[in-house]
């Protein structure tokens, strides 16, 4: 699989937090020192192995390189997916518990810190077992293609669409911005339409 970087690309097959169940969390952390603990943990996990080919992957604008940058506002979305190579194997951590991206940053950075200590103390069999929910998993059957000159509903609406609820909100806030009552342009309104309209039926199956 290929993670974006930016925008947010949510892990296939995990689960979203309700926007209406995010909590406030108690982290006192800069987003820049959430980034650069997320940095920092994964380099210690991987130690003497390779390059951990390393991916941040928020809804919030990149650096140079590659990284998020700090002086942005908070996404609507504040989740945060974090992508990278060890022994070989593709993990993935993702959180969206928290209302602020750098805490969810944070708690990343958290976790991988525990794993780092199972690694340490535990036992072989101990570390293969707490990674074994944090392997990357493979992308879902390929969705039947969207007819000619048509886009698939997840290019409309991201690929962190994954429930209806979540589908909604995104429509609603597309919607706004190019309903032609404000201004907006009919033709991509019914784009909007049609997409939701597919996707509907996509993810009621």
């Amino acid at each position: 699989m290929t993670a974006e970087a930016y925008p947010l690309y949510w892990p296939e097959g995990r689960k979203r937090t309700d926007s209406w169940r995010r909590e406030r969390a108690k982290f006192d952390v800069t987003f820049a020192r959430a980034r650069d603990n997320i940095v920092a943990e994964i380099g210690r996990l991987a130690g003497r192995y390779p390059d951990p080919q390393l991916v941040i992957s928020t809804n919030i604008a990149l650096r140079r390189d590659g990284l998020p940058l700090a002086s942005q506002r908070q996404p609507d979305d504040p989740g945060v997916a974090v992508y990278f190579t060890y022994k070989k194997r593709q993990m993935s951590f993702a959180c969206d518990r928290w209302q602020k991206i750098e805490h969810n940053m944070q708690a990343i950075a958290k976790t991988i810190e525990a794993l780092r200590g199972i690694a340490r103390w535990g036992t072989g069999d101990m570390l293969e077992a707490a990674f074994t929910g944090f392997t990357a998993l493979p992308p879902p059957p390929a969705a039947a293609p969207a007819p000619a000159g048509q886009k698939h509903w997840r290019q409309v609406f991201g690929t962190g669409v994954s429930t209806r609820e979540q589908l909604q909100e995104v429509y609603r806030r597309l919607a706004s911005a190019h309903h032609p009552d404000r201004g907006g342009d009919a033709a991509l309104m019914a784009e909007l339409n049609r997409a939701k309209a597919e996707a509907l039926r996509e993810l009621q199956r």
